[in-house]
C-alpha cells in the first residue's frame, strides 16, 4: 500500500479536528452563547494552524524547489491546494453558522448590531463613547510607497483597510488597528427604551461608524470606506548561534523576529471591493503559496471566545463546581495524604488548588529541603511561582526548569525566568537540543533523618487558567523508585550527555519509543498465544508512522485497539487486512480533552500509564517527555472507568474512520450519554 493509503495526511487531519469544533458551534443543543464561543475557538485554532502547520508546508515547498526536488515540491503544492480548498469550504460553513447564531441570539433579545443598524440614539451614544474611550488608541497608518505594510502589521490584531476617496484624485489607503487589547471587543449599548432588549456592537463597527472623526482635518476626502482584514504570520523562529549571547537573549530576539516573519494567510471581508482587494494583496506581497480568504465582516474571531452573556444564565453551560478530594481533607497535610495512598486528580473536575496547595505547603514546611519543578506553560499570574519564591525566602533550595521555546508562550516564560532568578531560584533554561515538555514536580522532605521524595507526574501544564478548561491527569506518589527516577530526569536535563537508565519511567528521547513498542509487541505475543490482549489509548495526536505501523501489526494479530484521539490522526482504522481491529473516536465538548493515557491488557494484569507525550515523532525523539506507570490498582481502575465512559459517549463522540468524515457515533438503542458530564458525576460520587 502507498503512504497515502496507509496514513491520512496530518495537516488535513488537523482540519478535520477543527471541523469537529465547528460542529459544536452548529449544534443547536448547545446553549446559544456557547455556540458563538465555539466559533471563537475554531477561529483561534485556525489562526494557529496557519501560523504553524501551513507555514511548514509553505517552507517545505520553497526548500524542495531550491534543492531542485520538483516531485517533492509538487506533492507539497497539491497538499497546499487541498488545505486551501478545505479551509474555503469550512469558511463558508463558518459564515453560515455565525448568521444562524446571530438570529438565535436575537430570539433571546440579544441583538448584535453593525454600524449600519444603529438608531439615532445609539449613534449619538457610540460617537460619544468613541471620542472618550476609543479615539486615544487609534493611530492610522497612511499608506504610500515607502511604507512596508508587512513589517508594520501585528499578526495578532484585526485591522481595517480604509479607502479614502476624493474626486479627481487617485484613491488613497490607510490601515487602522482595532485596539482590542486596550478595549473590550464587545460594547453593550445602554437601553433607549426597553431594558428587555440587549444591544451589543463590535469594536470594529464603532470605528467604522466614526471614521470621519479620525480623518477629518488631516486628510481631504469625499467618502471613506473600511473593511476588516487580518494577516497571519509564519510562527517559526530561528536561534542564531553567536556564543556570546545568553540563551534568554537569543530567545528574546527570536520572539521579536516573529513580528517580521512572512505572511501565510490574509483573510478579509468578502464585501471589500475588488480594487481594494488588489491593492491590499499588492501591499502585503501575497504569493501564490499564501492563502487569501474572503469571509464575513469580522476577523480575529478568537475574541468571541470571551463573548459576554448579557441574557439569562441558561444561555451558557452551567458551571460544574470543581470537586475537592476527600483524602486531602482527612489529613493534616498534603504530604500525610500522599504518604497514606497515591492520589490521582483529573482536572478540571478536581480542584487544581490541590496542586497549588502542594507547592504552597512545601514552601514553608520546615521538613522540606528541595523543590524541583519544570515549566512549559504557566499562567501570567502564577500562584505556583509565588510559592516557589516564598520557598527561597524560607531557606529551601528551589530548582525550576523553564522551557523557553513553548510556542506562543516564549515571552511569558522569559519574563518568569528573569523574575525567578532575581528571587534566588536556581533556574535551568532547558536544553538547546530538546524541548522540555514533561510535567514533573518533586518535593524532598527530611523525615526521621532520611530524605523522602514526593513526586507529581502529569499530562498537563502547571497552569491555573488552562486547568479550568483542559482535562488532565495528575498523579501524586511517595513511591521512592518513581520519585528518584523523576529526579534523574531533572539531572538529565542539566547533564544531557550523562548516561541514565530508567526502569519505570518512559523518558523521551531515551526510551519512550522502545518501551511503548515492547508493550505493543507483548500484546501481539499474548494474542498469538491465546491470552487476553488489548490496547487502549488516549492522546491528542497520533501521527508517528513507526508507532502506527506497530498498531497495524497488532491489529493484524487480532489485538483489539481502541483509541480516543482529540486532534490529528494519521492512522486509518477499519481497513480490511490492515486495521479492522482498530476503533478510534474523538470527543469534542465544553472541556478540551488533553490527557495522554495508555492501557495494555497484559494477559489480565493491566499496565496503565499517564504521559506528557503524544504519539508524534517530535514527542518520541526530539523532546524530553515523561510517561509514568500507575501502580495503584484502584487508580488504574479509575482511569479505565473514565476511558470506558468516553467510549460510551453517544452525544459528543465522533467516529474517526479512514476518511475522517466526522460522523457522530451512532446511538442505536443506547441511552444518551455525554461523557464529560458522566465523568463529573462518577468522580463526584467517588468523594461522597
Amino acid at each position: 500500500m502507498s503512504d497515502t493509503e496507509l496514513y491520512y495526511p496530518k495537516e488535513l487531519s488537523w482540519l478535520s479536528f477543527n471541523e469537529r469544533v465547528l460542529q459544536e458551534a452548529a449544534d443547536k443543543n448547545n446553549p446559544i452563547v456557547e455556540r458563538i464561543r465555539f466559533l471563537g475557538i475554531y477561529s483561534n485554532n485556525l489562526d494557529e494552524y496557519f501560523r504553524v502547520r501551513v507555514a511548514d508546508v509553505k517552507r517545505l515547498i520553497i526548500i524542495h524547489m531550491n534543492e531542485g526536488n520538483i516531485d517533492a515540491a509538487e506533492q507539497m503544492k497539491l497538499l497546499m491546494e487541498r488545505i486551501q480548498d478545505k479551509v474555503k469550504s469550512m469558511t463558508g460553513e463558518f459564515d453560515r453558522i455565525f448568521e444562524d447564531v446571530v438570529k438565535g441570539l436575537a430570539r433571546y433579545n440579544i441583538h448584535l448590531l453593525d454600524s449600519k443598524d444603529v438608531t439615532p440614539y445609539q449613534s449619538e451614544w457610540l460617537r460619544d463613547y468613541f471620542q472618550n474611550k476609543i479615539l486615544r488608541h487609534i493611530a492610522p497608518i497612511l499608506l504610500h510607497k515607502k511604507v512596508d505594510l508587512v513589517s508594520r502589521l501585528n499578526g495578532e490584531s484585526t485591522y481595517l483597510y480604509v479607502a479614502i476617496y476624493k474626486k479627481d484624485v487617485a484613491t488613497k489607503y490607510a490601515t487602522i488597528e482595532v485596539p482590542s487589547e486596550a478595549i473590550s471587543r464587545f460594547v453593550v449599548i445602554p437601553p433607549e427604551k426597553s431594558r428587555k432588549k440587549k444591544h451589543i456592537i463590535i469594536l470594529d463597527d464603532i470605528i467604522k461608524l466614526c471614521l470621519e472623526q479620525i480623518f477629518r482635518g488631516f486628510v481631504a476626502f469625499d467618502k471613506l470606506e473600511a473593511f476588516s482584514f487580518k494577516m497571519t504570520r509564519d510562527a517559526e523562529y530561528h536561534i542564531n548561534d553567536e556564543i556570546d549571547e545568553s540563551f534568554v537573549d537569543k530567545m528574546s530576539e527570536s520572539v521579536k523576529q516573529r513580528l517580521n516573519s512572512e505572511p501565510v494567510r490574509v483573510s478579509y471581508d468578502a464585501d471589500m471591493p475588488i480594487e481594494m482587494v488588489k491593492n491590499l494583496r499588492k501591499r502585503l506581497k501575497i504569493s501564490s503559496l499564501d492563502s487569501l480568504t474572503a469571509g464575513g465582516h469580522y476577523r480575529n474571531f478568537k475574541d468571541f471566545i470571551g463573548f459576554p452573556n448579557v441574557g439569562r444564565a441558561y444561555l451558557e453551560s452551567p458551571l460544574l463546581p470543581a470537586i475537592s478530594r476527600k483524602i486531602f481533607a482527612e489529613h493534616d497535610t498534603i504530604f500525610d495524604a500522599i504518604k497514606a495512598k497515591d492520589v490521582l486528580l483529573y482536572y478540571p473536575y478536581h480542584r487544581f488548588l490541590h496542586f497549588t496547595e502542594f507547592v504552597r505547603q512545601a514552601a514553608f514546611d520546615p521538613k522540606v529541603r528541595h523543590i524541583r519543578l519544570n515549566i512549559y506553560r504557566v499562567a501570567s499570574k502564577s500562584r505556583i511561582i509565588s510559592s516557589l519564591i516564598d520557598a527561597v525566602d524560607n531557606g529551601k533550595t528551589v530548582t525550576v526548569v523553564v522551557e523557553l521555546r513553548a510556542r506562543f508562550d516564549e515571552a511569558n516564560n522569559i519574563e518568569w525566568s528573569k523574575r525567578m532568578t532575581e528571587a534566588g531560584i536556581r533556574v535551568v533554561l532547558g536544553s538547546p537540543s530538546f524541548k522540555i515538555h514533561s510535567k514533573l514536580c518533586v518535593v524532598s522532605r527530611e523525615e526521621r533523618g532520611e530524605l523522602i521524595h514526593y513526586a507529581h507526574f502529569g499530562t498537563g501544564n502547571f497552569n491555573e487558567k488552562t486547568a479550568k478548561i483542559y482535562t488532565d491527569f495528575s498523579l501524586f506518589t511517595r513511591n521512592q523508585e518513581l520519585a528518584e527516577e523523576a529526579i534523574q530526569v531533572f539531572d538529565l536535563i542539566q547533564q544531557p550527555y550523562r548516561r541514565t537508565k530508567f526502569q519505570h519511567l518512559q523518558v523521551s528521547p531515551l526510551n519512550s519509543r522502545t518501551k511503548i513498542q515492547a508493550l505493543v509487541r507483548q500484546e501481539i505475543q499474548n494474542a498469538n498465544s491465546g491470552l487476553p490482549s488489548g490496547i487502549t489509548l488516549k492522546v491528542n495526536n497520533l501521527v508517528d508512522k513507526e508507532l502506527i505501523d506497530d498498531l497495524y501489526r497488532a491489529s493484524q494479530s487480532g489485538v483489539k485497539v481502541k483509541a480516543i484521539v482529540r486532534g490529528m490522526c494519521s492512522l486509518r482504522p477499519g481497513i480490511k487486512g490492515l486495521s479492522e481491529n482498530i476503533t478510534i473516536i474523538s470527543v469534542v465538548d465544553r472541556f478540551l480533552e488533553h490527557p495522554r493515557v495508555m492501557v495494555f491488557e497484559n494477559a489480565d494484569k493491566k499496565r496503565v500509564f499517564i504521559s506528557s507525550a503524544d504519539w508524534m515523532t517530535r514527542n518520541m525523539d526530539n523532546r524530553i517527555e515523561v510517561g509514568c506507570p500507575v501502580y495503584d490498582e484502584d487508580l488504574q481502575q479509575q482511569i479505565v472507568d473514565i476511558l470506558n465512559i468516553q467510549f460510551k459517549d453517544t452525544i459528543k463522540a465522533r467516529v474517526i474512520d479512514k476518511d475522517q468524515q466526522n460522523k457522530y457515533v451512532r446511538r442505536g438503542n443506547r441511552r444518551k450519554l455525554r461523557s464529560q458530564i458522566e465523568t463529573y458525576n462518577y468522580l463526584k460520587a467517588k468523594d461522597h
